[in-house]
């Protein structure tokens, strides 16, 4: 193990997606910050705080784990923060070509940054938070895709969203 990571991400909601490559990190590495972003090109579900605390709820067990929200440039938080590199979960090929993009954005803003891809759990390749809320919005059941402790707040706030 060695060094601090980052796993950005909106996590709106959070899923066992989600949680699987955090974990994941955590075993890798020595310190992983979770970045909860404020992504402006979508509309959240829930707001930065309650995202937060719903991550909070679901990594109690993950002693070297911080979660964070912040704004701006990933490449810009990383270097203020003495973060070495950006962990990322890829689900298929579509996540690939999007986050092998970003990654050279972030390492031609940042050259120390490096990017490391985490393919996701065959359980979870499937598995977004937009395909969450629709879900929930429409009344289905949410029980295999997120975290039990977290359940019933997520299922609260996105059923009958449709």
């Amino acid at each position: 193990m060695g060094n601090k990571v980052i796993c950005p991400g909106s996590f709106d909601p959070v899923t066992l997606g989600h949680i699987d490559i955090i974990t994941r990190a955590s075993k890798m590495f020595d310190s992983v910050v979770v970045g909860v972003l404020n992504n402006p090109s979508k509309n959240p579900s829930f707001t930065t705080e309650e995202r937060i605390e719903l991550l909070k709820a679901v990594t109690t067990e993950l002693d070297n784990i911080e979660i964070v929200a912040f704004d701006g440039l990933l490449a810009d938080y990383t270097r203020e923060h003495g973060i070495t590199a950006i962990v990322k979960g890829l689900r298929a090929v579509t996540d690939f070509e999007y986050e092998f993009q970003q990654a050279l954005f972030n390492k031609k803003l940042n050259p120390a940054l490096d990017t490391i891809f985490l393919t996701s759990n065959s359980d979870f390749m499937y598995l977004s938070s937009s395909g969450v809320k629709q879900v929930a919005a429409f009344g289905g059941d949410i029980s295999s895709f997120v975290p039990e402790c977290v359940h019933d707040k997520i299922l609260d706030r996105l059923k009958n969203k449709n």
